[in-house]
């Protein structure tokens, strides 16, 4: 797909004339937001514009937090094209869980009070002691945002004419629906819908209630077909459980059209973000892996050949490799569960679970899945990385870096000795320390809360510990975002064979990995590689050793879409989890690069256009540490504090070893250790 769409000749339209073609993304057109209620008016500023370009918002209530005995709320689902709620009996929501209409009659419902530009805005109508669907105080929530966006989703609204199968209702997707599901809203109903992983045909329908476990039933037979990139045909689609028709006449409807790998997204305009697909369960915890070229970062899941709830996940609440993921169900109101279900790879998803509810032994199960986001590749440092020095508080406490998203804390605690942490949330609450080559540890509450990661900002720690937040230490912490060209983190099992390759979509090629075993018996080092050093060299981050040769990458430069591994044990040791961290140069943002000590001051050029506030250098040629500065310690001139992410050692003052540089930083001629005269080293910068 071109950059640029034509209206015209084409040399008028390629050589400054024309419409710019419009690259669409993940993340303008979806998200998932968390937030708690305050029983007043909140504004959920999620970056979607769903005043100009319309859509859906999808929200639940996760668990109850105020010690009420009251049920939980039902879900809640909005949508500009039936519009918004208003004070009192118009909440306008329908129910994923319920067959009732919307207009439910609530006089403390809470509601969608506005569709803006950037979210939406809750509001709560008074009292709200039963129904707490949108923003009940105290009461944490999910919501999901479905943007109207051609290949990815779309809305309808109709009156039934009565017509039965022979009416076509014209949609705007794009592309031919892998789902839709359709609610009538003037009256009670089960909800509709057709997938087209139930193995539909146009002569076959097979017909599925969202409200219900019921397994799809069999359609009338169609002369034409049933959806098509322009239309579909709703009069005799009905519940699973054999109600009436989506086209009884006078009626009201609302219909969800989801897309099925119909490109439209990304710089070519080619790249898939959401996926309407089946797998076949084989009853075992290593169950089937299903491939969609890229991470999801929300999945729906139903059994389809018999009964199943249909359970939601996204990562934001919790959908981890190989631990507990948080599950909501769309068909109840219960509160969200922690069950393992499945674990996100870099290409798709695999079901890790015998639980029937997504593995039982030869049955059909259907899903939507949708691309984990950012796309963009970012342009800012503070748009993807944040870092505090902070004080404990010795209580549960919430740790932000004010760039959005976190995907991984290093945190350590800078006046004392207490080993460093790196947790990520791909890897849930276990924690790795740069310091010792020991395997994952289990933060337990006190160093990480039970659920750390579902913020939208930054990582939730926990109370007394030394590590994290213990009452008057201090300590300084580093937030990852994953972002194309800056930074990804990859999950795999090792398998013992040289060569293998793993995935990753960080969408060019590493410069600097970072490689951990996390369940090594006895444990194993943290190799790393350096685009300085080149593909057969290795340093490990726990030590102060000099480069070495060692085939760890096999001898093998990454690519912009995989890695190369060889056999060893510290990258790959058969039926071994690992995780990797890997970094690039991202103009502005980050520079992995290398320099030549002169014992003289000089400046390190990072490309940038503001000073680094993260440098973490290392010597390759002779033993050294690995020294680290930032900005949140402190970049002056006479005393930059200093602190070394291989050892436990507390933060070094008193010393001008680095400082400030607008495009970069610099090495003082005083800095023995990261600026001797002939010595190489490589260095990791982040604006």
């Amino acid at each position: 797909m071109p950059l640029q769409a034509t209206s015209g000749a084409a040399s008028y339209d390629a050589f400054g004339g024309g419409v710019p073609a419009v690259t669409n993304y993940i993340e303008d057109v979806f998200s998932t937001w968390l937030y708690t209620g305050d029983s007043s008016t909140q504004t959920i500023t999620n970056g979607v514009d769903l005043s100009t370009k319309g859509g859906m918002v999808w929200i639940k209530a996760r668990q109850q937090t105020d010690g009420s005995t009251s049920p939980l709320a039902e879900h809640g689902i909005w949508d500009t094209a039936r519009g918004v709620g208003t004070s009192g009996s118009v909440s306008k929501a329908i129910q994923s869980n319920s067959n009732l209409a919307q207009n439910l009659g609530w006089t403390d419902a809470d509601y969608i009070s506005a569709f803006n530009t950037t979210g939406f805005t809750v509001q709560n109508a008074g009292g709200n002691t039963e129904h707490r669907i949108a923003n009940h105080l105290y009461q944490n929530y999910a919501s999901w945002t479905f943007r109207k966006q051609p290949k990815f989703f779309d809305i309808v609204t109709y009156t039934g004419d009565g017509t039965g199968g022979s009416r076509q209702l014209a949609h705007n997707l794009g592309s031919t629906p892998g789902c839709v599901l359709i609610k009538r809203t003037d009256a009670s109903g089960n909800w509709m819908g057709f997938h087209r992983g139930t193995g539909a045909t146009n002569s076959a329908i097979a017909e599925l209630s969202l409200n219900l476990t019921t397994a799809p039933v069999s359609g009338a037979a169609f002369s034409q077909s049933l959806v098509t990139s322009t239309y579909f045909v709703a009069g005799d689609i009905q519940s699973a459980d054999g109600g009436v028709s989506a086209n009884t006449n006078g009626a009201t409807y609302v219909a969800y059209l989801f897309a099925h790998n119909a490109g439209g997204f990304g710089l070519t305009g080619t790249d898939n973000v959401i996926s309407c697909g089946s797998y076949t369960g084989n009853g075992s915890a290593t169950g089937p892996v299903v491939t969609l070229d890229y991470e999801p970062q929300w999945l729906m899941i139903k059994k389809s050949s018999s009964t199943g709830n249909w359970q939601m996940l996204d990562n934001l609440r919790g959908m981890p490799v190989g631990s507990a993921d948080a599950a909501l169900r769309a068909n109840l109101a219960t509160a969200e569960a922690s069950v393992e279900y499945v674990s996100p790879t870099a290409t798709g998803f695999q079901i890790t679970s015998s639980n029937t509810e997504v593995n039982t032994n030869a049955a059909t199960y259907i899903y939507i899945a949708i691309r984990r986001g950012p796309m963009k590749v970012p342009t800012s440092g503070t748009s993807v990385f944040g870092l505090n020095a902070r004080t404990g508080t010795g209580a549960n406490a919430t740790v932000t870096g004010n760039a959005g998203v976190t995907d991984l804390a290093i945190v350590k605690n800078k006046g004392s000795t207490p080993v460093w942490l790196w947790s990520s949330r791909l890897t849930n609450t276990g924690y790795l320390s740069s310091n010792a080559s020991t395997s994952e540890t289990a933060a337990g509450t006190t160093i990480l809360q039970a659920i750390p990661w579902d913020v939208m900002d930054g990582v939730k720690v926990g109370t007394t510990s030394t590590i994290t937040n213990a009452s008057s230490n201090t300590f300084i912490n580093y937030l990852f975002k994953r972002a194309p060209s800056f930074f990804d983190v990859v999950c795999y099992t090792g398998n013992g064979t040289a060569g293998a390759t793993q995935t990753h979509n960080l969408g060019v090629v590493p410069e600097m990995m970072i490689v951990k075993a996390r369940n090594y018996s006895g444990g194993r080092p943290w190799p790393v590689y350096h685009s300085g050093m080149g593909n057969t060299k290795f340093m490990y981050l726990n030590s102060t050793d000099a480069e070495a040769t060692n085939p760890w990458w096999n001898d093998t430069t990454p690519t912009a879409s995989v890695f190369t591994i060889g056999s060893n044990s510290v990258v790959n040791f058969s039926g071994t989890n690992y995780v990797a961290y890997l970094f690039a140069t991202c103009a502005g943002v980050s520079k992995v690069g290398t320099y030549t000590g002169t014992d003289a001051l000089q400046t390190i050029n990072c490309g940038f256009t503001s000073s680094a506030r993260f440098i973490l250098i290392k010597r390759t040629n002779a033993i050294g540490d690995w020294w680290l500065y930032d900005s949140a310690r402190g970049i002056t001139s006479g005393n930059d504090p200093y602190i070394l992410i291989n050892t436990t050692a507390a933060e070094v003052t008193g010393y001008n070893y680095v400082a400030t540089d607008s495009t970069g930083f610099q090495v003082t001629a005083a800095a023995a250790d990261i600026n001797t005269s002939g010595d190489t080293y490589i260095f990791l910068a982040i604006a």
